[in-house]
This record gives C-alpha cells, structure tokens and sequence, in this order.
C-alpha cells in the first residue's frame, strides 16, 4: 500500500477542537480527552465500583465479601487439618490396665515421642490449636512471649513448641530442682501438699504466657502453675493440654482459657455392663481417689511408676 501521509494539520484526530467534521465512524469509543465532548462519557468520571473502590472513589476499598470469604475458607482449612492431626496423634497412644497399680488404666504417650512422624504431628496440632485460641498465624512468630511447661511431661513438648512459635521456655518444678531465687506455690494433693517452684527472673513483668502439660485432670498442678506466673508479673493468656478428663471438671479451678486437643477416657459407674468402678478409672486415678470428690490426678505415668510420693 503506498500513498501520501497525512499530517497532524491536514486531518487532526477525531475530538481534537480543530476536527469540525462528523464522525468517520459509526460509533465511537467513549473519550478520555481533557475535554471531553457533552456527549460522549468520560470513564475517568463514572461512579466508582461499590465493590473495588472506597467511598472516596479510591482503588483499595473495602472487599467485604471477598475478604470475609477468604478468612472463612482459611480457617475452615486449618479446622479441618487440626481434626485430621488430633485423629493420628490420638492414634499413637497406648492403654495399660492396673498400671502402675490396680484398678488404674494407664495413658501412655510416649509412642508418640518415638515416632518422628507421630512427634511432628503432635507439635504442629499443638501450634494450630495455639493459632485458633489465640488468634495468631500458624509457621509465623507470634505474641505469645514464654511458654512455661509443667513437670515433667510439659518437658516433652514445651521447648519445642515454644521454637515453632518464636517464644522463650521456662519450667515449672518441683521444690528443690531450681537454682537460685525462686517463687514458691504450695498446692494440695489427695494424699497431702505438693510445692511448686519457678525462677525469679525466668521472664520479665508483662510478658505473656502460656501453660501447657500432657493432662488436665481435677486442675489442681495447672492453678498452681497460673499462681506462680501471675505472682512473678506475667500475663496469663491461657492453658493448652494434649487431654483432658472432662468429667473431673478441671478447668473449673483455672483463671484462665483452657483448650485441649483430646478428651479422655470417660467416667464409668459399670451400670448394666457388670464393671465396677474399679474395672475402668482414668489415667492414674484410683477408687479411693476417684470416690474421694476427685481432689487430684496423678500425671500421666507419674509419681506411682516412678516411686514418688
């Protein structure tokens, strides 16, 4: 194709006020000139989208059902994967009837610290229920400053989380453990008193924390525990266990939020099966005890196996 150029003077562009001539085409686009004409819209000054723009006609502007969607997908995904990490960390643990002593029917958790895959898991449902009862973002460092575990199991699993969780770790103990300064509680056990102990400067006035231990039975360890990071200036953000003997009503004796992965085993009074009381008592519980208004638990393969009082 060949021919002579036109030029800006000869021919000015459609819409430039030197061009008085009609329109060479049938319909034109909508202009975007400085000046556009009466009868042709200009977009740059249509209404802004109710669902892309704020009030003020700005880009960035509320996406409320985009967003609320979002949110509720996400956690609905993260509920979903802490169903499926409490289903195979309840899948490793082990019973033992009549130990460490009759009429006891013994939880033992430590097949899941033998398994790398099982402990992993453990760590990760920890972290996630941590996420869902305390609003922070799972794999991202949250504002939760310590995480004191209990003896001796809190021990298990308590610096580990405290890692995935960008948080120190301080241990609760019992009476002569520690050296130096401590803060010293006294608890009452079924069978006497117990003392529990905590550094003085384990953390700093202020800072928030967390409890967790492998049980919550009738409460008595954990408010014990709660005392002594209160006594020692610390915020109180809650308590988090493996499992819980719901029927004990543990969490009755605790000033503060208490979440669980497990429920454990339930109370069973034998009627219509031939079971006594005896034939099935929770996690080192005994008749006497579990008859006696349930003041306390022994931990989960605690002082009985071990030869403590």
């Amino acid at each position: 194709m060949s021919g002579t150029p036109v030029s800006f003077d000869q021919h000015p562009p459609h819409g430039h006020p030197s061009n008085t001539g009609p329109s060479t085409q049938k319909s034109d686009k909508p202009s975007t000139a400085s000046h556009a004409p009466d009868t042709k819209p200009d977009p740059t000054d249509t209404a802004p989208h109710p669902q892309l723009h704020g009030p003020d006609g700005k880009t960035g502007g509320p996406l409320n059902d985009a967003t609320q969607g979002g949110q509720s997908a996400a956690s609905s995904a993260s509920a979903t994967k802490l169903a499926h990490l409490k289903s195979k960390v309840k899948s490793g643990l082990r019973q033992f009837p009549d130990f460490p002593s009759k009429g006891v029917l013994f939880e033992d958790i430590m097949p899941i610290f033998a398994s790398h895959a099982l402990h992993t898991t453990l760590i990760e449902a920890l972290e996630l229920q941590i996420a869902e009862a305390f609003q922070t973002q799972a794999g991202e460092k949250s504002e939760i400053d310590v995480i004191v575990g209990l003896e001796s199991r809190g021990f298990l699993f308590g610096p580990a989380l405290a890692l995935r969780l960008g948080a120190g770790f301080v241990p609760v103990r019992k009476q002569g453990k520690l050296p130096g300064p401590c803060e010293t509680v006294t608890y009452q056990k079924e069978y006497g008193e117990d003392v529990f102990q905590m550094q003085s400067d384990a953390f700093k006035s202020g800072q928030k924390v967390v409890i967790v231990d492998d049980i919550i039975a009738t409460g008595g360890t954990a408010a014990a525990a709660g005392q002594l990071v209160r006594k020692l200036g610390g915020t109180l953000l809650g308590f988090v266990f493996m499992m819980e003997l719901d029927f004990l009503k543990g969490r009755e004796k605790l000033d503060a939020p208490a979440y669980t992965l497990l429920s454990g085993q339930e109370e069973s009074s034998g009627e219509g099966t031939g079971e006594t009381i005896d034939d099935k008592l929770p996690l080192g519980r005994t008749k006497e005890s579990a008859e006696e208004g349930k003041k306390s638990v022994t931990d989960t393969g605690g002082s009985l196996a071990e030869g403590r009082p």
